[in-house]
C-alpha cells in the first residue's frame, strides 16, 4: 500500500493513505541502517511503500523523489539531513529585524534550493516593523534577489491582504518553509491554516532571537493541490554534497560568467587573474553581499547564521 509521509520524528512517521487515513509507521532496520548516506533515509514528503497495515505499519521502501533538500546533519559529522522531498518550491521566510536574518543563511538556503533547481520565494516578513531607512535597505535586498530570478515578497503576517498574497503563491504547489526562529514562521501558518493553533515563541530580550517552536518536520495540507512543509527553526544551514568548483553553479548570476574566467571552470573565483565574477563584483553586476556568501561557502568560513 502507498503512503505519503506527513511527519518525521526521526524513528517514528506519520504516513497519509490514500483513502486519506493517518496511520503511524516506523522502518525495518535494516533499512535504516543499509545503503543510505543520509541521517534520516526517509523524509517529510516521501512516498513510501507499507505492509502489515493490523496496527501500525511498517515502511519497507521509498518511491523515487523528483527532488529533495538536504542540510547538513546537525547531530553526524559528514551526513546530510533530508528535510523534505518532493517538493515545488523552498519559501525562505526572513526579516530585517527582531530578528535579523543574515543574507548568508538566505544565500545558502537559495544555493541549496538551486543545486537542485528548486525555485526559491524569498518573503521578508514583519514589514509593520521597519523605518524608512530599513525600507530602502529592503528596496535594494529585494532588486538583488530578483534579479537572480526569486520571487519576492514583503509581508506581515498579521495583515490579511499580505496573507492572501502568501496563499496566491503556495497554491497548487509543495512548499518547504525555512528561516530562524522568531521570523513568524508560526504565526504565518496559523494564519494560512487556522486550524493548526502551532505555538509561536516570543523574542528573546537579551538575544534578540526567536525561541524555538517547532520540533520537526511536518507536511500539512491547505487543500486538495497545496501542501506546506513546516520545519524546525533553523539557527545555520550547512551545505553537503558540493565541491568548491560547482557551487558557483549555484549562483546564478555567476552561472554564465565563470565560463569567461581565464582558467574556466578550474577558476574559484578567489584572487586569479582574469577572473570574470571578480571582474562583475567590482562594477556591481554581482552584488557584494551575494559574492561574500559565496566566498564564505567556499572557504568554509562561519557566514551561515
Amino acid at each position: 500500500m502507498k503512503g505519503l509521509v506527513i511527519r518525521s520524528t526521526g524513528s517514528w512517521y506519520e504516513v497519509r493513505l490514500e483513502t486519506g487515513a493517518v496511520i503511524q509507521c516506523r522502518t525495518r532496520g535494516k533499512m535504516r541502517l543499509e545503503g543510505y548516506k543520509e541521517s534520516n533515509p526517509i523524509a517529510v514528503g516521501d512516498y513510501v511503500e507499507l505492509e502489515d497495515l493490523s496496527k501500525d505499519g511498517i515502511i519497507t521502501s521509498i518511491y523515487e523523489r523528483k527532488n529533495h533538500i538536504l542540510r547538513q546533519s546537525v547531530k553526524k559529522t559528514g551526513h546530510a539531513s533530508v528535510l523534505a522531498a518532493n517538493i515545488d518550491q523552498v519559501l525562505i521566510l526572513a526579516t530585517l529585524k527582531q530578528p535579523r536574518t543574515s543574507l548568508g543563511f538566505i544565500d545558502r538556503v537559495s544555493v541549496s534550493a538551486e543545486s537542485f533547481r528548486i525555485p526559491q520565494l524569498i518573503i521578508f516578513n514583519k514589514k509593520d516593523l521597519l523605518t524608512a531607512d530599513e525600507f530602502e535597505e529592503l528596496d535594494a535586498l529585494t532588486h538583488i534577489y530578483q534579479n537572480i530570478g526569486a520571487q519576492v515578497l514583503t509581508i506581515s503576517a498579521q495583515h490579511d491582504a499580505d496573507v492572501e498574497t502568501v496563499q496566491a503563491h503556495l497554491q497548487g504547489k509543495v512548499t518547504l518553509v525555512a528561516g530562524h526562529s522568531g521570523v513568524g514562521k508560526s504565526t504565518l501558518l496559523n494564519r494560512l491554516l487556522p486550524e493548526l493553533k502551532l505555538a509561536t515563541g516570543a523574542i528573546s530580550d537579551f538575544s534578540e532571537k526567536g525561541t524555538h517552536t517547532t520540533t520537526f518536520a511536518e507536511m500539512f495540507q491547505a487543500n486538495e493541490t497545496t501542501f506546506i512543509i513546516d520545519t524546525p527553526g533553523i539557527k545555520e544551514w550547512g551545505l553537503v554534497d558540493m565541491n568548491e568548483q560547482e557551487i558557483s553553479d549555484y549562483f546564478p548570476e555567476m552561472r554564465e560568467l565563470r565560463l569567461a574566467c581565464k582558467f574556466g571552470a578550474r577558476c574559484l573565483h578567489l584572487n586569479e587573474p582574469k577572473c570574470a565574477i571578480l571582474d562583475a563584483v567590482e562594477s556591481g553586476i554581482i552584488a557584494a553581499s551575494r559574492y561574500n556568501s559565496y566566498v564564505s561557502m567556499v572557504t568554509g568560513e562561519d557566514n551561515r547564521k
